[in-house]
């Protein structure tokens, strides 16, 4: 069995009105997609895993004309949504793609930030060639950013997070700049200033790295 890891971005920097949304609001924001299951026509069914401000997930999710159904739960900022959702593009090219050439997804899937755009770290599995076919499948307005292609290991950890280019900048920067130094010889505001970034941006982006890099040592561990 084979396995890709790949980041999805869309054109309009939006998988459906749920995402855009949330992408947003300064308040909350959907870190993952757990689970994702059509359970009829023109509806399906996920889980999202939030951050932040779980009333106003809520609110946006009242709001949204996508979400059928939903429930939220959790506490101390963190949360899981289960939505009931109506079935729109892109989404539903997306889910026949994977009926018509037979590919499972290795779950979570995860938002990660790109240098284009917010994207949606994806891990498929199949044959070569049900891959190969269903990444040429693609519509126009997704773009597809391969990260790691190989045999599939269960317990070998291929698809644990990864940085994308512009978390990989910023990293080699803090490390260069002293920020992870005791104490520490830059700040969030002396970075952003470098990569021409907002303060609240760096701040994000290092949260993203640091629990990227500890999820990694997890898996190793293991």
């Amino acid at each position: 069995m084979r396995y890709a890891t790949i980041v999805l971005t869309w054109a309009d920097g939006r998988l459906n009105a749920i995402d855009d949304r949330f992408s947003r609001s300064d308040a909350v924001a959907i870190e993952a997609i757990r689970y994702l299951n059509p359970i009829h026509e023109q509806r399906y069914v996920e889980l999202l895993e939030l951050r932040g401000d779980l009333e106003r997930a809520r609110a946006l999710l009242a709001d949204c004309p996508e979400a059928l159904e939903y429930d939220v739960a959790g506490t101390d900022n963190r949360g899981v949504a289960y939505v009931q959702c109506r079935i729109v593009e892109p989404v539903d090219e997306l889910l026949s793609i994977l009926r018509e050439h037979e590919i499972v997804l290795d779950w979570p899937m995860t938002y990660v930030d790109t240098d284009a755009a917010r994207g949606l770290e994806v891990t498929a599995l199949g044959t070569s060639r049900a891959i190969q076919h269903a990444a040429a499948a693609l519509p126009d307005g997704i773009d597809l950013d391969l990260q790691r292609l190989g045999e599939y290991d269960p317990g070998g950890g291929q698809s644990s997070p990864t940085l994308t280019a512009r978390q990989r900048e910023l990293f080699e920067l803090a490390v260069s700049e002293g920020y992870y130094e005791v104490p520490r010889e830059t700040t969030h505001r002396e970075l952003a200033a470098k990569l021409d970034l907002a303060t609240g941006t760096v701040s994000e982006h290092l949260q993203r790295i640091e629990a990227t890099l500890a999820a990694r040592y997890t898996s190793a561990l293991r």
